[in-house]
């Protein structure tokens, strides 16, 4: 392994009239900038696993959330977001989550969800 040239003086030049403040905000400023994409990424994006660990948060089991999740799938609305549907379902029928996601998975209110 070859050593590094220690260039840590030319590469600080442009931090070294900066106040700790300015050093503070400048950092966090970078920050944003690498973890912005990730953050974008994660807003429209989900996977099914994603889904079933929502689920399971919201109380219901492995097996159940597997199962709820899986008919999201192919039905394709996976994509709005497991606990979201059933939360709105919920809602829409005055019932509670656990309710609502265990009537889906006697096959009730699909078409109220999907629709």
């Amino acid at each position: 392994m070859t050593e590094r040239a220690d260039d840590f003086k030319t590469r600080r030049q442009h931090l070294e009239k900066m106040s700790d403040e300015e050093l503070h905000t400048y950092f966090w400023t970078l920050v944003n900038q690498i973890v912005q994409p990730l953050v974008e990424e994660a807003k429209t994006h989900t996977s099914p696993s994603i889904e079933r660990s929502v689920l399971l948060r919201m109380g219901f089991s492995s097996l159940e959330a597997k199962s709820i999740v899986n008919t999201m799938l192919e039905k394709g609305i996976l994509g709005h977001g497991a606990g979201n549907l059933i939360l709105r379902l919920a809602r829409k029928k005055g019932i509670a989550v656990r309710e609502a996601g265990l009537a889906l998975m006697d096959g009730k209110y699909w078409e109220e969800v999907a629709g």
